[in-house]
Parts: C-alpha cells; structure tokens; sequence
C-alpha cells in the first residue's frame, strides 16, 4: 500500500509539472521551436547604439521573431528565394540567416537579458519557443590611470612614516565595485599602500618608515583592477572589465649628503608666485634630485567643470624634466607666464652653444597657455640674451615679470677676473661674487610691430667681495615695467635715473621713463 502512494505521489508531480503554464501562456514547459546554438555577438559594452544579433541554430522559419527577456524584436529572415532582403511570410524558400535589431534603450543598462525566439505553433504540448541563450551588457570598462605629479618625491634615509600625495586623473573611488585605485610601491619587490583618501585626481597614502630605511629609488604606481565579470556570462567574458596601472614616478631616498635631499633643502627658501586673482600659483619643487619650476590651476573663483592640475614649467621641447636645476619663479598677473632661471640647456629647441649667451644659469620665460580659451601651444623662449653681445658669457638670474609678461627684469653675473673694476688691478687674495648688472627684456608680447630686445639699466657694475653666503639680491619690476627696485649697494650702484630708498635699496627708471 505505502509503495502505491509513493508511486501515485511522484505521478501527479510529474503532472503537475508538465502542465504548468510559462509566460506566454502555454500549458507546456518543453520548447518545442527552434533549437538557438549560439548569438552574435554575445555580449555589448552598454550605452552603445543599436545593435544587431545573428542567431545560429535549427528549426528556424519565415515567420521566426527574435524576442529580447520575451518582448520581440524587429527581425530579418533571409531565404534561399529572397535574397538579401527580409522574406515575407509567405516565402517557402529555405533559411539562409536570422537577424534582430536590438534597440540602444534596451543595452543602455548593464545587466543579462536573455535572447530567444518564437514561432507559430498548433496543436497540443507545442509552444514554438526555442531554448534561451543569455547575453550580457557590460558596464563600461575601468580606465587605465595616470599620475602627473607626487609630493614630495624624496626623503631622507630613516625618514619617520610620510604622507604621499599622488596627482593625476581616472583614479576610482572606494565606491566602485573593485574597490578603487591600488597604490604600488615598487623596488625590488613591490608594496601596496592603503589610500587614506581617493578622488578623481587625487591620492593621499602614507610610505610606512619601514620603506624610507636605506638610501635607495622606488617607483610610485597607481593600479585600476578591471570590473568582476558580471553574472550569468558564459561566452567571451573576459577583457571586458578594463583597468591597467599608471606611468611610474620616481622617488628618492637618499642620506644627508644625496644631492636629492640637498636640492630639496635649498628650496625650502624658493618664493612661490601667484596670480592676481590667486587661481594660478608658481614655485619650486624637487623632482629627481633636481628643483624643477611647477604651476597649479588651483580652480579657485572657477567654474564647477575646472579640474585643478598641475603642469611642469620648466619642460624640454618634448615634455620631459631636464637634467638640471631651475629656480625662482615669477609669474604674470593672470597666470599665463613663468619666468625663471635655469641651469639646464635643454629647454628651448634652438639652445645650443652659439646662442646660449655663457655657462651656467639663464633666464627663461614659459607660456603655460594657462586662461586661454582658444588654440595656445605651451612654449618657452630664452630672455637671458640680445643680439650685441652684451650678455656673452653672464649667467642669467633671478628674473622679475611684469604685470603683462611682456617685460623681464634680471640679474646678469659675470665670472670675477679677480681685478678691481674702477682701477683694473689685481686683488689678489679677495674673492670676488662677479660682476652684477641690471637688464630688462622687452620680449614683445601682445604687441604689433615690435622687435624684441634687451636693454641694461646698471651703467657701473658691482664686483663684490664674498659675504659667506654668496647669494646675490635679484631686481623686482613693477606691473608696469616702468620702475625696478632692487636691494644690495654691491649689485649695481650707478643708473641713469634712480630714487635712493635706502642705504642699500634703489628704486631705477627704466630706459623708457628717463
């Protein structure tokens, strides 16, 4: 009796589920259409335009429609007898290929849908359904990030632990599904850093002390995983997800003596420049053991789509850092122009040994483009120079921009001979900081039919003795470029026309106001 219940129990299950009903109301759960092998394409990156499926299988016919999660589709079936065109319903020919165009709106959101087809049916325990087949939107795949800049890029060896902060763009936050950028430190093995804090364009981890130990370099890189493969994907599922890591940038541990950490500790006094509206900001910042000359959009008094950046000033022609250092900023009053000294002799295309005007450091000015609107190729062009020879073998330091950026005072050195510049005998035995005169570069800019030229402003130059500290006080222009104020009686004691301001202060006229 009990083997009976069991037997008539498991009959009417049975029952019960072949006629239950699917959802297009059939009383039939079997499919009994065509049988799908596969689509093409499987898969679709969402938010791309409308796309069409190929459908491959059996047991297609004229009338086939291609349903996306049961809604139909607008469908193409080619026959043997209509050729290149969709059939109508009455064709009898053969089946040559099955096509559906699926609507932009449907793939817009990431997820899985599922693509079947349907078919006319008649009689009983038939439904026209054919198997489905899943197909997956992605979302939109991670990019790969870019670092610009990190701060600071050294440290000395036996540093205590260091905040580090990472500029760039395409990092990801901690609220998306990989859990955001990955910092890498990367020596001769590598170490992840936690973030402490993640936006689009900025990173602050914190180096543990244990990593600034010895003298040494790491490589600093930032990682985007790719997106986890979604749910459901069963055909051509990876390389969809994105990701990739950074360009690396370097940092530099080295001991009290590295030339890193010594770069570094003479910059602590470099005076940054900023802009009249305070947006735009200039200043010195070590970068592989070298100070290089850095500007920062700072966005403020912008508009909500500005991204604050930072740009390197002193760049070679093609982008790079050059091998040498660069010092004291001056900036224009909307931002646009740098002007700076720098040993290095990379930094305009033309530089070379017929036109740098003597060895050592020259005078600079960089057109960062900064706040303009239309077409602006960032450039830099020499001013340390004029065409009389006059600046033939002075190095060039200190510059002062006018409020345009159109007028460039600086401090011009020449190499003491060790002779007394009134007398020209020898002083022998007393050290001497060179020769120091005072010029002014008319470079032209925002002007018609000007040609640039440098005009000097000392008639006597000062030669004097060592002080122990051998820093030399450089000029300061005012907006107008009418005036130059300069500290120092031993810097450039006689003008044409200048205001005695103090013993050691000078306020001169420029040759076009005397």
């Amino acid at each position: 009796m009990m083997r009976y219940l069991t037997a008539t129990a498991v009959a009417f299950l049975a029952i019960f589920a072949a006629t239950g009903c699917n959802d297009y109301g059939n009383t039939f759960q079997a499919n009994t259409g065509a049988f799908l092998q596969f689509v093409s394409p499987s898969n679709v990156t969402a938010g791309g335009p409308d796309l069409t499926l190929t459908l491959t299988g059996n047991g297609f016919v004229v009338q086939t429609i291609v349903t996306w999660n049961q809604k139909n589709l607008k469908t193409c079936v080619v026959t043997t007898t209509a050729a290149n065109v969709c059939a109508p319903p009455s064709d009898t020919g053969n089946i040559v290929s099955v096509t559906a165009v699926v609507p932009a709106a449907l793939t817009a959101t990431p997820g899985t849908a599922f693509v079947q087809t349907v078919q006319p049916h008649s009689g009983a325990g038939t439904n026209g359904l054919s198997n489905p087949l899943a197909f997956v939107v992605f979302p939109p795949p991670n990019p790969v990030p870019t670092i610009t800049s990190i701060s600071p890029n050294s440290a000395a060896a036996g540093s205590a632990a260091l905040p580090l902060t990472i500029t760039g763009t395409n990092f990801l936050l901690t609220s998306d599904p990989t859990g955001g950028s990955q910092v890498f430190w990367n020596t001769a093995t590598q170490t992840t850093l936690t973030p402490t804090s993640i936006t689009a364009t900025q990173i602050q981890v914190t180096v543990p002390a244990t990593l600034l130990t010895t003298s040494s370099t790491a490589t600093v890189t930032v990682n985007n995983l790719p997106l986890p493969i979604p749910k459901g994907c069963q055909i051509n599922c990876t390389g969809h997800g994105g990701g990739g890591t950074s360009n690396g940038e370097t940092f530099t541990i080295g001991t009290g003596g590295n030339s890193a950490n010594t770069s570094a500790s003479q910059l602590e006094e470099e005076t940054p420049a900023v802009s009249l509206d305070g947006r735009y900001v200039a200043y010195t910042a070590s970068e592989s053991g070298h100070a290089q000359i850095f500007a920062r959009d700072t966005c403020q008094g912008a508009d909500r789509s500005c991204q604050p950046r930072t740009i390197l000033v002193s760049s070679a022609p093609d982008g790079t850092a050059p091998g040498d250092d660069s010092h004291s900023p001056s900036m224009s009053s909307d931002g646009r122009y740098v002007a700076f000294s720098s040993a290095a002799s990379t930094l305009v295309a033309e530089t070379g040994a017929s036109t740098i005007p003597g060895a050592g450091r020259q005078v600079y000015l960089r057109d960062t483009c900064f706040g303009v609107s239309g077409s602006c190729t960032p450039s830099t062009q020499l001013i340390s120079t004029d065409p009389n020879g006059s600046l033939l073998g002075t190095e060039g330091l200190l510059p002062s921009l006018s409020a345009s950026g159109r007028f460039v005072a600086f401090l011009a050195v020449t190499k003491s001979q060790s002779t007394s510049a009134q007398t020209g005998k020898s002083s022998a035995g007393v050290t001497n900081s060179g020769y120091r005169q005072i010029f002014v570069r008319d470079t032209c800019l925002g002007t018609a039919d000007c040609t640039p030229k440098t005009t000097r402003i000392s008639l006597e130059p000062g030669d004097a003795p060592g002080t122990g500290s051998g820093k030399p006080a450089g000029p300061a222009i005012s907006g107008s470029a009418n005036h130059v104020a300069l500290a120092g009686g031993t810097t450039a004691t006689l003008f044409t026309r200048s205001v005695a301001v103090d013993d050691d202060v000078f306020l001169a006229l420029t040759k076009s106001q005397q």
